[in-house]
């Protein structure tokens, strides 16, 4: 009764209920039944099954900006578990190369909490030792073909790279398109005034495979320091002013990805 107290993306996605009728519903629950039969055939045999709690963490930047697909992200190993009437139990696992958590969630037919909960305990007593965050990493800011599943992603992921973090930069920065090709690429700039926060993300690269990946990088284009929105300051993709000649100024897309999608 009071739409305007729910927070926009519940919202969204409750405003659908009207959509759907009361046969959609029973159709939905009876097909359910059909997936929780087959389901149980295939585990009748196994003791649980073992998998990733998660795929990858996600970032508070990344939750804000796609609330609906990051949870889906999140997820996607767990999310059938209470709709299939499920036992299950997460268990942490230590610390990532990069310094982030990881962990695994044990699973089986529904009452076997007990058991799995010995398993759990069993498994966290093995003593896998927690990590740091290893120091022969550097951390790169990448603004355009560089980003996730774009053109040239694959020269970060070749060299053992991993995504840490999408932010965005501080908003003194202007962004554009660089004449020239084949692959098209931005240049973004600081600026004193009318800069605007840029869409960017931080990867972690070897230290041993900076210098290759630097060598690859064609100028106006080059590496500097970046200021991210929180106030950090980190390595990342520069240009240099000559290089701005016959561009396009697309900062108002807000970031390549955006530009891309125009």
């Amino acid at each position: 009764t009071q739409p305007e107290a729910v927070l926009p993306v519940i919202h969204a996605v409750l405003a659908k209920a009207p959509q759907v009728s009361g046969v959609d519903t029973f159709r939905a629950q009876y097909r359910l039944q059909q997936l929780k039969a087959e389901c149980d055939r295939l585990l009748a045999g196994l003791d649980c099954v073992l998998t990733p709690t998660i795929g990858r963490p996600v970032t508070l930047a990344e939750l804000a900006e796609e609330p609906v697909l990051r949870n889906a992200e999140l997820g996607y190993y767990t999310n059938f578990m209470n709709l299939l009437d499920y036992a299950a139990v997460a268990v942490p696992s230590g610390v990532m190369d990069n310094g982030l958590p990881w962990g695994v969630t044990l699973f089986g037919r529904a009452f076997t909490d007990q058991y799995l909960l010995s398993l759990a305990s069993a498994y966290q007593g093995l003593g896998a030792p927690a990590r740091e965050a290893r120091n022969d990493q550097v951390r790169v800011v990448v603004c355009g073909a560089h980003l996730e599943g774009l053109a040239l992603n694959w020269q970060l992921k070749q060299r053992g790279a991993t995504l840490v973090e999408a932010t965005r930069s501080s908003p003194n920065y202007r962004l554009y398109a660089l004449a020239g090709g084949p692959v098209q690429r931005p240049g973004m700039v600081r600026v004193a005034s009318d800069g605007v926060a840029i869409a960017v993300e931080v990867w972690q690269v070897p230290s041993a495979a900076l210098g290759a990946f630097l060598s690859e990088i064609p100028a106006p284009l080059g590496l500097g320091k970046v200021e991210l929105e929180d106030g950090r300051w980190e390595t990342g993709f520069v240009c240099d002013a000559y290089g701005l000649e016959g561009a396009q100024d697309i900062s108002e897309w807000g970031g390549w990805r955006a530009w891309l999608k125009s």
